[in-house]
């Protein structure tokens, strides 16, 4: 079965990660790893006869992310912001992704905004639709290739 969310990205982090790999990214300042964008790892699962969509967020507080739907549209967005560098602080190696980010899904015709809660517990963000798997697991249709 195929899902709606397979490989989603929103169109702005798409384009820039495609215009990255074609030209190649340049680093910020000398002795400092490149900075890529990040976006937060998601999944979605149906449970209880639910859509249950997963964010990881680790190191963010609520107050730091936003859930909004729009026209069908579920949007998590976001910023996690870098700690305050020490005076005495020097990376050795510098990792961790800092900045803002925003993942948008289609979710399926006909859910109601009144039928979407959100709740983030230890750095991961769970927003769940009820009723929304029966929309989801509808067995995908074979489309004939006329000759």
């Amino acid at each position: 079965m195929l899902s709606p969310f397979r490989g989603f990205r929103d169109l702005q982090s798409e384009m820039d990660r495609m215009m990255g790999e074609a030209f190649g990214r340049l680093p910020q300042r000398a002795g400092h790893a490149e900075r890529a964008e990040w976006a937060p790892a998601i999944d979605a699962v149906t449970e209880a006869g639910n859509l249950v969509i997963r964010a990881e967020l680790p190191g963010m507080k609520p107050e730091d992310v936003e859930v909004s739907f729009h026209e069908g549209v579920l949007t998590i967005s976001g910023e996690h912001r870098q700690e305050e560098e020490k005076q005495d602080t020097r990376y050795l190696i510098r990792e961790r992704r800092y900045g803002s980010f925003r993942r948008s899904m289609a979710l399926p015709q006909g859910v109601d905004e009144g039928r979407i809660r959100a709740s983030f517990n230890e750095g991961v963000l769970e927003v769940t639709v009820e009723g929304g798997a029966s929309e989801v697991e509808q067995q995908p249709r074979r489309i004939e290739i006329e000759r």
